[in-house]
């Protein structure tokens, strides 16, 4: 299982690509993007995001 990002509230600020130990997030497209196989559910991105795009 990975976050889960939705990308219509997505703003591109990179908050969670920030917080994230994994680094398992990237900003593309001004979207929010999560390679799935790197992502440890840990939550630190849901916490950080602005918009509350991301949820586990």
């Amino acid at each position: 299982m990975a976050v889960n990002i939705n990308k219509d509230d997505c703003i591109g600020c990179g908050a969670c690509v920030d917080t994230c130990p994994c680094s398992a997030l990237t900003i593309v497209d001004d979207k929010c993007t999560v390679d799935e196989a790197a992502c440890a559910d840990c939550g630190a991105c849901t916490d950080s995001c602005p918009v509350s795009a991301l949820s586990l």
